[in-house]
């Protein structure tokens, strides 16, 4: 079950997102973010406060977790959108993970499934999401989910430099 996360859910997102820093690490992943720069235990309990943070709850243990907002990051004004929708149209999508001793089960989908429903119930037919070019399996997915990369866009993103940032939209 997608839910909005509580704060007791918050140490368990940022176990996952040790998880996945330390997977990359090893160099069993390529996501392109740093260990105590992005994403951390702060960046889960902002998006709660916020009322942004969403979990995967799958009986009492949180496997995903993502921000659903309306904010685009500031690199998006450089990027090509296809779809020139206005600020209340654009529903976006950050920081989605899945707990790596769960990936692979299609967890990843039923949360972009469960933003794609959520936007459209907030009245927003304009998606758009960005991963960092180096990660290969979130571009993967997302493509195959129906995501176009309408840019790559070069940037300094949340604390980590010389990101190349990759740019997502779909239409509902």
């Amino acid at each position: 079950m997608i839910r909005k996360a509580k704060q007791e859910d918050i140490q368990k997102v940022a176990k996952i997102y040790d998880e996945i820093l330390d997977q990359q690490e090893a160099g069993n992943a390529r996501i392109g973010w740093m260990k105590g720069v992005y994403p951390t235990e702060a960046t889960a309990r902002e998006a709660l406060e916020k009322g942004e943070l969403f979990v995967c709850d799958e009986d009492g243990t949180i496997t995903a977790a993502a921000k659903i907002n309306q904010k685009q990051e500031p690199a998006y004004k450089e990027a090509g959108w296809e779809y020139k929708a206005r600020e209340d149209e654009v529903m976006v999508l950050h920081t989605l993970v899945v707990s790596p001793g769960k990936a692979g089960k299609g967890i990843g989908s039923k949360f972009v499934a469960f933003y794609e429903d959520y936007a459209l119930r907030q009245g927003c037919r304009y998606l758009r999401m960005d991963t960092n070019e180096i990660n290969t399996n979130a571009r993967g997915l997302y493509r195959k989910l129906g995501y176009k990369e309408v840019g790559i866009v070069p940037c300094e993103f949340n604390g980590i430099e010389n990101v190349n940032l990759v740019c997502l939209e779909k239409k509902l």
